[in-house]
């Protein structure tokens, strides 16, 4: 989020400043309404907030030459006034998107005044990461007035992102680019490039040409962050996306028989099967702390979704970053849970809803779910076979009891999935579901 501030009054500017610390915006400061109403016309901001007798060129002056200008899209505008008539000028124009607010300012309430201008969209902080997280934004991109924040997982150490994370240090290039491709607006070619895999070419082959260009961003910008952020740009993203973390880890498990395994890829590929092989525990080496822009994301949503995707590798994998399970339980948003369609070998052999709420629930170290939305499909039976082939099987719940004593949430099955060749979530049915939850009183 960026903000103009303009004000010429140092200890208003000081105390503003101050009150926002915590939030991160990116703010651009001038003492002058002349150089203010340049900054406008040569910037983007997602808000503007004027002092009203500024040197120069006074609030007023200022919003009446905006107002004046051809195809010009104005931001919000927030002006502080000290007298009645100073009010009477600013509504008297009736500029638009333009609200007054009377000094002395009651800080507390005019940072929840900031917070209503600069978020008035549906936030909604989705953490995940893989085929799940992009099927989730792939539908969140399709609503009017839903702001999708994707908080990527980065524990990936598999293909393309495992040999540039090794290479270069980079945090693992792979599950952003989907997300960035997930929220793209921009030409179906352009997505198409950044999901293109050399096939052949030495080096090259297996390597993602997205990948690519996140690591020469990397490179170029200095951070993880501020490559994705150009990309972005580039691919005019409908949303944000955010690595959890900014520095590079390695994702362990420790089996109920003792046994560690280290790796994302390797706890993916487990294909034991028995309770002495589930997962008991899930760390990070080195511990990791969070993005600061991930919890920001977290504490502004007023939804958290959590999946769909691999329980352990992609959800539960941003639960154990520093700071995170302690942001979801503490935000005021919703917070919704997706659950898988069908079981995983070795991550989540057996496993019914009950067992993935009650994994979910242990890592966040207290019952803070609102919502857990379950798919109810009927799958034909070739596709059923074709999955038991490979010991997985739809995600059922067989004691609605065991649930509903282990969660306060409200539990909702609805046809969620498409049945092809790959029994997935789709996305506009997700979409959907979602937006019906959102839009409760």
């Amino acid at each position: 989020m960026k903000i103009l501030f303009a004000a010429s009054n140092p200890p208003l500017i000081n105390l503003i400043k101050r009150s926002f610390t915590r939030f991160n915006y990116a703010w651009v400061e001038v003492d002058n309404g002349f150089d203010a109403f340049q900054k406008i016309l040569s910037d983007k901001f997602d808000l503007i907030l004027l002092e009203f007798e500024l040197p120069r060129m006074t609030a007023a002056e200022l919003l009446r030459r905006c107002g004046a200008l051809e195809n010009f899209k104005q931001p919000p505008v927030i002006v502080l006034t000290l007298s009645e008539n100073q009010r009477q000028q600013i509504e008297v124009g009736r500029y638009p998107k333009t609200e007054v607010v009377a000094r002395p300012i009651a800080i507390r309430e005019f940072v929840a005044k900031i917070q209503q201008v600069l978020h008035q969209e549906t936030r909604a902080a989705c953490l995940g990461g893989g085929t799940g997280l992009f099927t989730l934004l792939s539908g969140l991109k399709t609503l009017a007035g839903i702001h999708p924040v994707a908080i990527v997982s980065m524990s990936d150490d598999g293909g393309s992102t495992g040999k540039l994370r090794d290479l270069f240090g980079i945090l693992p290039p792979g599950d952003i680019r989907r997300s960035l491709v997930a929220l793209s607006t921009a030409p179906d070619l352009l997505n198409e490039l950044m999901q293109y895999r050399f096939e052949r070419g030495g080096e090259l082959k297996g390597h993602n040409l997205g990948n690519l260009l996140l690591t020469a961003l990397c490179q170029m910008r200095g951070t993880m962050a501020q490559a994705v952020k150009s990309i972005g740009e580039i691919l005019k993203i409908q949303g944000e996306v955010i690595p959890v973390t900014d520095t590079v880890n390695t994702l362990k498990a420790e089996l109920e028989n003792g046994r560690v395994v280290e790796g994302e890829t390797h706890i993916d590929l487990l294909d034991e099967i028995g309770p002495e092989h589930r997962i008991k525990r899930l760390w990070q080496e080195p511990p990791v702390l969070a993005n600061e822009e991930a919890l920001e994301a977290i504490y502004n949503a007023r939804f958290i979704i959590l999946g769909p995707g691999d329980l352990f590798t992609s959800v539960i994998s941003n639960l154990i970053v520093g700071g995170i399970a302690q942001a979801i339980v503490a935000s005021r948003a919703k917070k919704i849970y997706v659950c898988n369609i069908m079981t995983e070998l070795g991550e989540t052999t057996g496993f019914q809803v009950s067992d993935h709420v009650r994994e979910i629930i242990k890592y966040l170290k207290e019952d803070a779910l609102d919502y857990v939305v379950c798919s109810s499909t009927i799958f034909s039976e070739a596709s059923l076979k074709a999955y038991a082939g490979q010991r997985q099987f739809p995600v059922i719940e067989k004691s609605p009891a065991v649930l509903k004593k282990l969660t306060r949430a409200r539990v909702i099955w609805t046809d969620l999935a498409s049945d092809h060749e790959l029994v997935r979530h789709d996305s506009l049915k997700l979409a959907a579901e979602l937006k019906k939850v959102m839009d409760e009183k």
